[in-house]
């Protein structure tokens, strides 16, 4: 998980974890005599609200945008990859710790708070011919794998989070992660983060746990800055009152993932004809992806709109499969976006909505000074059928999943405003 881990990072392509949620929250709320409805109600308006969190990092030359999250008592802090297209939250595991990245020190280190196999969630997170435990005694493993960048093998911990509400309250909830104690790295570059830190919408995530728990509303949404930086929330306390463009969330077999249904491509306000394109929004991805098809009618626009442009193509950079090079070397993408058309995303479930990609949202200036097309063929790292809208085609957008209402909406946004709340 480090400089450009997530190139060709896709979502989870197997991922068998379970879960186990505490019910308990020290210092936080006895509501043993209350309905579920009204407890939840009641715990919204006394305790929850939104937390909101600074981001660090990058489409490019990083790869990735990391959040900084506290856990344990006494507190460590934990620099973890944000990921939508992923439910388990887990850290690199001082158990001992095989294939990690980190210094011992800085690794999580469990203590006699192990999840067994024994509670119902952790049963009903398998089917029965999946379901590893021989005995309801014991721990209950995870094995996550990711399509480049390896996998995660542990065990479920819960642990102390420590959270500070937009409200003023500052909360603790236990929640449950995993303890990630054998990791597989593919390629060359070290991973700069301790773990990945799920946000998709199954019962695993840390969004899904904290709604459970009464603490915020099911809405999650990010904030990634075309500058670096950016914020990360829970709840909906900065959900816009107007402004969002949205689009029903639509469950198929993406399973929990935030899938926006099928989507139109339009270039430079035209209709392409390639529709149908069932999108997927992963903060887990840096660059966008779409099925071989859609890729090259895309490349077919965009290299006979170029003709006559002073751009040739730039094969000597491997930085990403397209790249182009001008009379003089770019500086930022400013400086070439107008050798490029917009494009759009026309979503077929709702009227009249689409996703804007300007040239910043999917072009990238590298280190050599060229310019790469940020739109990469999902066929041939077998996405299958499944599109990808990537951190870059995110940016300077805050990205709200609205698990409450099965929604996913967007809007134009300065992502410094809230970096450094």
């Amino acid at each position: 998980m480090g400089a450009e881990k997530k190139t060709n990072r896709l979502l989870p392509l197997t991922a068998f974890f379970l879960l186990v949620l505490s019910a308990t929250i020290p210092c936080v709320f006895s509501a043993a005599n209350q309905s579920p409805t009204y407890r939840k109600s009641a715990q919204l308006q006394k305790f929850g609200s939104s937390a909101v969190f600074p981001l660090h990092g990058n489409v490019y030359p990083l790869g990735y945008y990391s959040v900084s999250i506290t856990i344990g008592h006494p507190a460590k802090r934990f620099d973890l990859d944000i990921d939508t297209g992923s439910d388990l939250t887990w850290v690199q595991c001082d158990a001992p710790c095989t294939g990690c990245t980190k210094p011992r020190e800085h690794l999580y280190k469990p203590s006699n708070n192990l999840l067994g196999c024994g509670h119902p969630l952790c049963v009903a997170f398998h089917s029965p011919a999946s379901y590893p435990c021989k005995t309801p005694d014991d721990q209950c493993d995870y094995e996550v794998e990711y399509a480049d960048h390896g996998s995660s093998l542990g065990v479920l911990v819960n642990d102390y989070f420590s959270l500070k509400f937009t409200n003023g309250s500052k909360l603790i909830p236990r929640l449950a992660f995993g303890c990630g104690y054998d990791q597989k790295i593919n390629g060359l570059n070290t991973p700069a983060t301790s773990g990945v830190i799920g946000l998709a919408n199954g019962k695993a995530s840390i969004v899904s746990q904290l709604s459970h728990l009464g603490l915020t509303r099911n809405v999650v949404g990010h904030c990634l800055s075309g500058q670096g930086g950016g914020f990360l929330f829970f709840g909906d306390d900065l959900v816009p009152s107007s402004g969002v463009m949205w689009t029903p969330m639509l469950h198929n077999s993406f399973q929990d993932h935030y899938s926006s249904g099928p989507a139109e491509l339009v270039f430079n306000g035209k209709s392409t004809g390639v529709k149908g394109l069932n999108m997927v929004f992963d903060s887990g991805s840096s660059y966008t992806y779409f099925n071989s098809q859609a890729y090259k009618e895309l490349i077919n626009l965009v290299r006979n709109d170029l003709n006559g442009k002073p751009l040739k193509y730039a094969t000597e950079d491997q930085s990403l499969p397209i790249c182009w090079k001008g009379s003089k070397p770019f500086k930022s993408v400013g400086d070439a976006k107008n050798f490029f058309k917009p494009l759009a995303l026309s979503f077929t479930k709702a009227k009249n909505v689409q996703l804007q990609l300007s040239p910043d949202a999917y072009l990238i200036v590298t280190k050599h000074g060229n310019v790469c097309l940020g739109i990469l063929n999902g066929t041939e790292v077998g996405l299958g059928s499944m599109n990808i809208i990537g951190d870059i085609t995110m940016q300077d957008k805050m990205v709200i999943y609205d698990n409450e209402n099965q929604r996913i909406g967007w809007a134009p946004t300065n992502c410094k405003r809230l970096s450094k709340s």
